[in-house]
């Protein structure tokens, strides 16, 4: 330990010059605040994404207008994160100069992702230049680039002056990708220069904004043709047939653009780009941005359509979010650049009402069929009833997570509670939107207070920020009621019962079988587990019975059994997935407990499950006594 502290502080002393391992390290300088008003210059930023094998990006960046000595910004609080996930860590070969001039910089003891450079007199740019070394296995995070597809978010490669809105930073950016790839952006390009894709000037607001795809495999498909507002989808693969699509298929995918406009009322980006890659060398992801989306699924995501109904609902989320997080922001979210610290308090509006638009766009555009929607409506409501959590932490502090978390997982999920304003989210807007259904005699919905309240000034892309008063004034304008009670006390309590009021009201009730749904059997089969949460509260690989959670004060809970677990043995016999189901329907008769063998590291445990339920999967049944609200919900709109 004390040999690699002496390690470190050898490379800071060579990096930093000998005048720092001679006086210390600086102590810490001002950083300006950001100020609304422009950039007296400009950046050029020219990044070189060629190494897909290596995994580095070569970035180089001209400052022009410096004015003296200068504060170098690396993002760190990014848009769509909601937390400090901008990763400094990965900026490496640090090098500023001003024309032939070396230029020594260094690192704000207290702000790691600023760095101080000192102009000297009468210099009017830098130019600055660094490698940014994407992750090159899933140890170290999530792979960004592999050999046939890269994504890239221009947020990691740019350090940006101190004392400005980002949407005041002028930036000439452009970028070369192996030869053959195809890119797309949401960014406008100026066309090819030696090799190189160079696109219009933009703020640094839309530059962050507007990642690239890129890869050996693409194809690019018009999803709504012949309107003045085009929406493309950008599709990119590991393999050329990986891009096939059915007529049918595209048909949905044109079916969501129409509904979601029919539901907002209007179009709030000049274009839309979305951008998709089907592959599994890098990690699945779902990322909004004004008038683009990062989404990455399975590689068969396509070709094997009717086994994923699990990702069909990510691109209807993305997609609104262009309406409900882009152009209407929380105004805790909003910052004037990306060193301002966000504050997270309306997730459950900017991601939990996201969710349900997701969901029912989905369903209104064919890409969920309506036993797939009621079946995930039933996955995530029973969720909810089971969740032990709920009884101490309220939804509204799950809001703090990213900031908390930093999107790392958690040992026990369903005690700790984890990112719950997503889908307990949605259950709260369940319940508003048929509680609303239900006061006005089905004159008015939800609908009506998301074409009010994020389809307003169509055409515009300039954010218009929301807070909680906001959002009551525009639920009271569609339907008069104490919204603020009805919000706050979902939002605050804890130990009240699951928001499952929205599926009694819709006309619906969670009920439990012996099978699962298609939804549920079709995302354990993808996910290759054993999800017995309602029976014996754990989910299991399917193959080598890892156990990789465990519903706190279950049974399993109650029998030791902990994450990390591998289950070996089922009353004696080598574990299956089949061989633990029948033991929990002989346990069903025979009340007998369930033994399991489990091995945690060196360690055996033999673990007696007190167990008699038999095996228990959630489904929605239909109540004829209330009216179908749900299904209308899901009904298309036609206009």
């Amino acid at each position: 330990m004390k040999r690699f502290a002496r390690a470190v502080v050898t490379v800071a002393a060579f990096c930093w010059g000998g005048a720092w391992a001679a006086a210390g390290p600086p102590a810490p300088g001002a950083i300006a605040a950001p100020q609304d008003k422009p950039y007296p210059g400009f950046l050029t930023l020219d990044i070189d994404a060629r190494d897909v094998q290596r995994r580095i990006v070569h970035v180089a960046e001209h400052i022009e207008d410096v004015g003296g000595d200068l504060v170098l910004l690396y993002p760190r609080w990014l848009p769509g994160n909601h937390s400090t996930t901008g990763p400094v860590t990965r900026l490496a070969g640090l090098r500023i100069s001003a024309g032939e001039t070396p230029l020594s910089w260094h690192r704000d003891a207290l702000d790691m992702n600023a760095f101080h450079v000192r102009v000297p007199a009468g210099a009017k740019a830098v130019d600055v230049q660094f490698d940014y070394l994407s992750p090159t296995s899933e140890k170290v995070d999530p792979l960004e680039i592999s050999g046939d597809v890269l994504t890239l978010d221009w947020s990691s490669v740019v350090l940006y002056p101190a004392g400005f809105f980002a949407r005041q930073i002028p930036v000439q950016a452009s970028v070369r990708v192996p030869a053959g790839w195809q890119l797309a952006t949401a960014l406008e390009a100026a066309g090819p220069a030696d090799g190189r894709t160079a696109f219009r000037r933009v703020s640094l607001e839309t530059l962050v904004d507007s990642p690239v795809f890129a890869g050996r495999h693409a194809a690019r498909l018009d999803l709504d043709p012949g309107a003045a507002v085009p929406v493309m989808l950008n599709l990119f693969a590991d393999r050329p047939e990986q891009l096939a699509i059915k007529p049918a298929q595209l048909d949905l995918y044109r079916a969501l653009v129409q509904q979601a406009v029919r539901l907002y009322g209007s179009r709030h980006y000049a274009h839309y780009d979305f951008l998709y890659a089907l592959t599994d060398q890098l990690a699945e992801k779902g990322l909004e941005h004004h008038e683009s989306s990062e989404n990455i699924s399975a590689p068969d995501t396509l070709s094997d359509w009717d086994k994923s109904p699990q990702d069909r609902d990510l691109l209807a989320h993305e997609f609104t979010h262009s309406w409900n997080g882009k152009f209407r922001r929380p105004a805790d979210l909003w910052t004037p650049n990306y060193n301002v610290p966000m504050r997270d308090s309306l997730l459950w509006v900017y991601e939990g009402q996201t969710e349900y638009w997701g969901f029912v766009l989905a369903a209104r555009a064919g890409l969920l069929t309506k036993p797939q929607f009621l079946d995930a409506l039933a996955v995530i409501a029973a969720r909810y009833e089971l969740q032990a959590g709920r009884q101490w932490r309220p939804l509204q502090d799950t809001t703090n997570d990213p900031i908390l978390n930093h999107h790392r997982p958690v040992p026990w999920a369903d005690w700790q509670r984890y990112k719950d304003y997503y889908d307990e989210g949605l259950l709260v807007w369940l319940d508003a939107d048929t509680l609303i259904r239900e006061r006005s005699g089905g004159q008015r919905s939800l609908d009506d207070f998301a074409r009010s309240f994020f389809g307003v000034n169509d055409g515009s892309t300039e954010v218009v920020t929301y807070t909680f008063e906001d959002v009551v004034r525009a639920l009271d304008a569609v339907e008069p009621y104490d919204w603020a009670a009805f919000l706050r006390q979902r939002l605050d309590a804890a130990g009240a019962p699951a928001p499952l009021e929205g599926l009694r009201r819709g006309g619906y009730h969670l009920v439990y079988t012996d099978k699962p749904g298609d939804f549920q059997r079709d995302a354990d089969a993808k996910g290759k587990q054993n999800n017995l949460m309602h029976s014996l509260g754990m989910v299991i690989d399917e193959k080598d019975g890892a156990v990789r959670a465990v519903a706190w004060n279950g049974p399993a809970f109650k029998a030791g059994i902990t994450e990390s677990a591998q289950v070996l043995a089922v009353n004696g016999i080598a574990y299956d997935a089949e061989v633990l189901a029948d033991a929990i329907r002989a346990a069903s008769q025979s009340h007998a407990p369930i033994a399991l063998i489990t091995r945690t590291g060196s360690r055996f445990h033999i673990a007696h499950i007190e167990y008699s339920g038999g095996l228990r999967y959630p489904h929605l049944e239909r109540d004829p006594g209330v009216p179908a609200r749900l299904d209308q919900i899901l009904a298309a709109r036609a206009h």
